[in-house]
């Protein structure tokens, strides 16, 4: 009998970011922002409270400052984050398929487009059985990883039938994507000549309430920085912790990123290694509000080279990390597509 072509995989990978705006346009950032900042996760604030402040302030003055950001970032192919995010998956499909795991990979955005929701409806229609979720996130919060997990369960409340579902919560210990980061960074100090004073990693922030009461993101945030810096036989002395993107008058993680750099320069340090091991592609977050407003307040407060280090981005040691993060967790998984019977 001929041979006949294998099924298409019943098993997928649902690789999951933040979300971008369609463009850097205020309409597009008023959109934007007002599903981002309407997501009780991201602000904890009694909805009757915060969405007249939301509608009736925010989103009449935010969109216009934050698409100026946007336009100092945005490529020919469009927003970082999300080229990023479609490349990871296309490239993570062909590791996958490298170490025999036939399964699709689709990108998706928790806020934005590819919408979860579209995307796992897509992938039921194609006759997938099995979707792993698989965040972008290698640091669990609430604020991100667990808003993530409640878009996916909207969707299954409206599901009359959904497919078999696993989520990876948190990989921010993980061996290969802390090689991957060490590295980016020894690759990094080749390129420039060697270490700087100091090498500074800025996470993303959050609410210290959110600690109190239960996230665990900061002491992951510093377990990751203190195995890189392991990985890289840093002292103490050599790097520093930081946290940004601050919003709001809420207390948030400290000590926050720009302030810290402008403290170093006024301080004698004159040269710094700025990387954002949290976010594993580039985006407004990492291009603009360091490589641009941290770069400025450093070098205006007397610093004298700063030197961002890129996200691991499309790095192929950070691909082959996420195919056997992806692997471990498919495992006892179908993942090769069954041969039609002749």
């Amino acid at each position: 009998m001929p041979h006949t072509p294998p099924l298409p995989p019943t098993t997928a990978v649902l690789l999951c970011n933040l979300g971008t705006p369609d463009a850097p346009t205020a309409p597009a950032l008023r959109r934007y922002l007002a599903q981002f900042l309407s997501d009780p996760r991201v602000v904890e604030i009694p909805r009757l409270l915060w969405l007249p402040i939301l509608h009736g302030i925010i989103l009449r003055t935010r969109p216009r400052r934050s698409a100026a950001k946007y336009a100092t970032i945005w490529t020919p192919e469009g927003s970082p984050l999300a080229v990023w995010t479609q490349r990871q998956a296309k490239l993570l499909r062909g590791w996958l398929g490298q170490a025999g795991a036939s399964v699709q990979v689709l990108p998706a955005m928790r806020y934005g487009q590819p919408a979860i929701a579209a995307q796992l409806q897509a992938l039921q229609d194609a006759g997938v059985q099995r979707v792993l979720v698989l965040p972008l996130y290698p640091q669990y919060s609430s604020t991100t990883t667990a808003s993530l997990f409640d878009d996916v369960a909207r969707w299954v409340r409206r599901a009359r039938r959904y497919p078999e579902l696993r989520f990876v919560n948190s990989y921010h210990d993980h061996p290969d994507y802390i090689a991957a980061l060490a590295r980016s960074v020894r690759a990094h100090w080749a390129r420039e000549g060697g270490p700087a004073e100091r090498l500074v990693m800025s996470f993303h922030g959050i609410p210290e309430r959110n600690v109190r009461l239960g996230d665990p993101y900061a002491d992951e945030c510093r377990t990751t920085a203190r195995l890189l810096a392991q990985a890289l036989h840093l002292s103490e002395q050599q790097y520093q912790v930081t946290f940004q993107s601050r919003f709001g008058r809420a207390r948030w993680l400290e000590p926050y990123t720009e302030p810290t750099l402008v403290a170093l320069a006024q301080g004698g340090t004159r040269r710094v290694d700025v990387m954002c091991p949290g976010f594993t592609g580039d985006c407004l977050e990492t291009l603009e509000e360091i490589n641009q407003e941290a770069r400025a307040a450093f070098l205006q407060a007397g610093g004298q080279e700063f030197r961002y280090i890129p996200c691991l981005n499309d790095d192929a040691a950070w691909i082959g990390a996420l195919s056997r993060i992806a692997q471990q967790q498919l495992a006892g998984w179908p993942v090769s597509a069954p041969e039609q019977q002749a």
